[in-house]
């Protein structure tokens, strides 16, 4: 019997917007709670995403070595291994989608990881998290493990105090320091589980912290812990009073920030930070080549831009600089032979700040930034040397500057200063496996060109 006509059309209408409402529930912008299992999207416009936006850091393979990598710091995240610093999950679980949607769309403050909440939503967002979750198969075996979040206790002078006591008990001063500013911890060399130089977070500064400096987020933080750091979760050790106390403690310990200071307040503030410097030239001139990226430069790479960690500091990276032709880095290390060991304090600093080289040779004015250094303090010169004299020596003889012949020279020249054409500085890593920590490297024959356009284009004729 065939149904009259208004029947079929309500019938009709009926499935339509129960197909438009399924679509709208499956594709609506992340919010709220989200399924623990991977996302499921168009896997096509999700590596189109990713390799737009994220795979000059994070790698095409979502591995943390795209082409930037090796200079930035922190490291971009690996993401084959499931394994996330930020989370609101049990230590050692994978992170839940929420989580995964707030880094992408806040970034995470103080690193290369910027925010792309105008940039990425709906769809888009949710295909690229299914893409980024696709690199481990963590996701695909495993469920995130949410820690349970007690009530807040308000911060007071007698939370604070008892924070302090739980501060103490679990010797949190040992890596932060007693003060929190790390001057007096006894452990300060760490590294990440993926051989990372990293340092102990600075709590009189919560400015710097990774994933927010409200109470709450400190708590967070010490009931996941920091995976893949020596962070670890407090959740099994301390009690839920303890931990919110603690988090208010920590969160006392901020310190007014020189952007808000008077005259005065600098003054005093400066005064007692050299102070602090002077009792421990190293550790300064350790924190003063670590910021400005030494080992960037003075460390080879590999085709996979991973630092060769065997020669860290020990030079012999070929960087191809426009018509001026090609350079070696020098080995930093402590090394008499070939490193610095046998060079006095004034021939150090004379390189860093004045660009002149043992023998005279003055170098270019990029990329070693010697121009910037020459306005280094003493104090902070002083540092540097008595810092890199601590680096072990590692034997690695340094190539002499391989200058262009005069024609490519000449041409390289007119397009710079006729044609206003900036040049490339082109870094060329090291074969895996082909340098030997005792044997002369960096031949022209030993490495493959990876051209970045450009590393540098500031690169000008003075």
């Amino acid at each position: 019997m065939k149904k009259p006509f208004p029947a079929l059309l309500m019938s009709c209408i009926a499935i339509t917007v129960g197909f438009v409402v399924v679509f709208l529930l499956a594709t609506k912008p992340l919010k709220g709670s989200q399924p623990s299992q991977p996302l499921s999207g168009n896997p096509g416009l999700g590596k189109n995403i990713f390799d737009s936006r994220c795979a000059v850091c994070h790698g095409a393979n979502g591995d943390g070595k795209g082409i930037v990598a090796v200079n930035l710091h922190p490291k971009p995240r690996d993401f084959t291994k499931g394994l996330f610093k930020f989370r609101s999950t049990e230590s050692g679980s994978i992170p839940t989608v929420d989580d995964l949607a707030r880094i992408i769309n806040e970034g995470i403050h103080g690193t290369a990881m910027v925010g792309w909440k105008e940039f990425i939503t709906g769809d888009s967002l949710q295909t690229l998290i299914a893409y980024i979750q696709s690199f481990s198969t963590r996701f695909q075996n495993e469920q995130p493990k949410p820690v349970s979040v007690s009530n807040a206790i308000p911060s007071s002078v007698k939370s604070i105090s008892d924070g302090k006591i739980v501060y103490e008990k679990l010797e949190c001063a040992s890596c932060h320091g007693t003060a929190g500013d790390g001057t007096d911890a006894i452990a300060r060399d760490f590294n990440d589980e993926w051989g990372n130089i990293i340092a102990a977070t600075n709590l009189t500064e919560p400015w710097t912290f990774r994933s927010g400096a409200s109470a709450s987020d400190i708590y967070l933080r010490l009931k996941t812990g920091i995976d893949g750091t020596p962070m670890p979760s407090y959740s099994e050790s301390a009690s839920e009073q303890d931990l919110w106390n603690l988090a208010n403690f920590v969160a006392s310990l901020g310190r007014k920030p020189a952007w808000q200071m008077n005259e005065n307040e600098l003054q005093t503030h400066y005064s007692k930070l050299d102070e602090t410097n002077k009792s421990n030239p190293v550790q300064r001139g350790k924190y003063l080549v670590e910021v400005f990226g030494c080992a960037d430069c003075h460390s080879p790479f590999t085709e996979g831009r991973s630092v060769m960690e065997q020669f860290r500091m020990a030079g012999g990276s070929r960087w191809r600089i426009g018509p001026y032709g090609d350079f070696y880095t020098p080995n930093l290390t402590s090394d008499k032979e070939t490193g610095l060991g046998n060079w006095t304090d004034e021939e150090i600093k004379e390189a860093i700040t004045k660009g002149i080289v043992r023998g005279g040779r003055r170098m270019l004015p990029f990329p070693m930034g010697w121009t910037g250094y020459s306005m280094l303090t003493k104090n902070d010169l002083n540092a540097i040397v008595a810092y890199l004299r601590t680096i072990p020596p590692v034997h690695n003889k340094i190539p002499e500057p391989e200058p262009l012949n005069i024609f490519s020279y000449m041409w390289g020249k007119f397009k710079m200063l006729i044609l206003k054409e900036d040049f490339p500085i082109i870094i060329y890593p090291e074969n895996s496996g082909q340098a030997q920590a005792t044997s002369q490297t960096n031949t022209s024959n030993n490495n493959i060109a990876l051209k970045f356009e450009p590393v540098h284009t500031s690169g000008k004729a003075n």
